[in-house]
C-alpha cells in the first residue's frame, strides 16, 4: 500500500520537484517499506523520534526536520539532518549557526514563512526573511537554500490558491533581489491535501505523510 501510493505519486510529480515522505508518527517499519520502494528523502518533526529514527535506520537516508524545534534540542537533530525546512526565527537560525561551527559542519535551512492567516503558526515574516538574507554573511555555517511555507488549513481552494501565490511571488522577489544566492532556490510548500496546487505555484519540494502513510501511527 505504501509502496503503491509512493509510485502514484511518482507518475504525477514534476521532474525536479522532491517528494519528503512525510514519516512522523510513524514507525520505522512502515519507513522501511517506502525506502524498499525507493524512496530515500524522509521527514520528521519531533527532535528524539528522529534521532532514534536516524541511528535505527540505514544511512544513506536523506532526514529532513520540518517540525519546530527549540534550541536545546539541536543535538538531537542536526548531527544527522540535511536540511532543516523549519528555521522560523532568527534566534533558532544563530544557534543552528553556532552549533555547526562548534561541530565544523555546515547545514541546508529553508526560511519558514509565516502568512499571517493562522495566528499558531510561527515563522518569519517577509520583512524579516529580507533582513536575514541581507545579513547572511552572519550566519555563515548554514546555507540559505530557500523558503517553506504552508498554505491556511481550509477546503477553499481559492485561500490556499491566494497562499500560493503570494508565497511563490516573495520567492521570486528574493531570487531578484538577492541574485548572488545561487544556491537560494528551494520552495517547500504543499502537503497531501494541497500539493498538485503547490505544484502549479512553483513547489520544488512537497511533503506528504497521509497520502503515503495513512493517519498517524502513534
Amino acid at each position: 500500500m505504501i509502496a503503491q501510493a509512493i509510485e502514484n505519486i511518482r507518475k504525477e510529480l514534476p521532474q525536479g520537484v522532491k517528494l519528503v515522505a512525510v514519516s512522523k508518527f510513524h514507525p520505522s517499519e512502515a519507513i522501511m517499506e517506502a525506502y524498499g520502494a525507493g524512496q530515500r528523502c524522509f521527514g520528521e518533526s519531533r527532535p528524539q523520534e528522529f534521532e532514534a529514527k536516524a541511528k535505527a535506520l540505514p544511512e544513506d537516508i536523506e532526514w529532513h526536520f520540518i517540525g519546530h524545534l527549540q534550541t536545546n534540542k539541536l543535538k538531537m537533530v542536526l548531527p544527522y539532518v540535511s536540511m532543516v525546512q523549519s528555521v522560523d526565527s532568527e534566534h533558532l537560525l544563530r544557534a543552528i549557526d553556532r552549533w555547526c561551527a562548534g561541530a565544523g559542519k555546515t547545514v541546508d535551512v529553508l526560511l519558514e514563512l509565516h502568512l499571517g492567516a493562522e495566528q499558531t503558526k510561527q515563522g518569519f515574516t517577509a520583512e524579516e526573511i529580507e533582513a536575514v538574507l541581507s545579513s547572511a554573511a552572519d550566519y555563515p555555517n548554514v546555507r540559505l537554500r530557500g523558503l517553506m511555507g504552508m498554505a491556511t488549513n481550509t477546503d477553499d481552494e481559492g485561500i490556499i490558491r491566494g497562499d500560493f501565490e503570494r508565497i511563490s511571488a516573495l520567492m521570486q522577489h528574493y531570487k531578484e533581489k538577492f541574485s548572488t544566492f545561487k544556491e537560494f532556490n528551494e520552495l517547500s510548500i504543499g502537503m497531501s491535501g494541497d500539493w498538485r496546487i503547490a505544484v502549479e505555484y512553483g513547489a520544488t519540494c512537497v511533503r506528504i505523510g497521509t497520502s503515503i502513510f495513512g493517519e498517524r501511527q502513534y
